[in-house]
């Protein structure tokens, strides 16, 4: 588990160089420029940051629905690319509960964020697990009688 945080850590940093200097990501892997703070990025953190970067539209959509009052534009960027990084676990991972993509990106929020980044990230986060447990039990359809 320790290697998937380092690669979650990774990504973030990679997010946030695309995000700020707005290269590819696969540009910034190939051309190798981003930073090795974190050491070289493992296998993980470079899915991750292709697979957020090919959703981009898609995670967006779903956090700018499920953050009340928040456009994703209006968030902090540190903030923003934290929950696009666990938006994409928690919707297109097929390994990682949601309650382990939740608890690794408040802790990235606790360490990178500010001081009411992670329960803002908590609260997105926790809204956007319901929400994706209900589609994929009923596709919102109601049930009763």
């Amino acid at each position: 588990m320790l290697e998937r945080s380092k690669a979650r850590r990774q990504a973030l940093h990679i997010l946030y160089q695309r995000e700020v200097t707005g290269e590819r990501t696969a540009r910034i892997l190939s051309e190798r420029s981003y930073s090795t703070e974190e050491g070289e990025p493992v296998e993980y953190a470079r899915a991750l940051t292709l697979g957020v970067e090919a959703h981009l539209a898609d995670l967006d959509d779903r956090l700018e629905t499920i953050s009340e009052n928040w456009s994703v534009a209006r968030m902090p960027l540190v903030d923003r690319n934290i929950l696009r990084l666990a938006a994409y676990e928690i919707l297109f991972g097929e390994d990682v509960p949601p309650s382990v993509a939740i608890n690794e990106a408040v802790e990235l929020a606790k360490v990178f964020g500010g001081n009411d980044s992670s329960k803002f990230v908590n609260g997105v986060l926790g809204r956007l697990a319901e929400t994706f447990a209900t589609e994929s039990r009923g596709e919102g359809t109601e049930e009763g009688g």
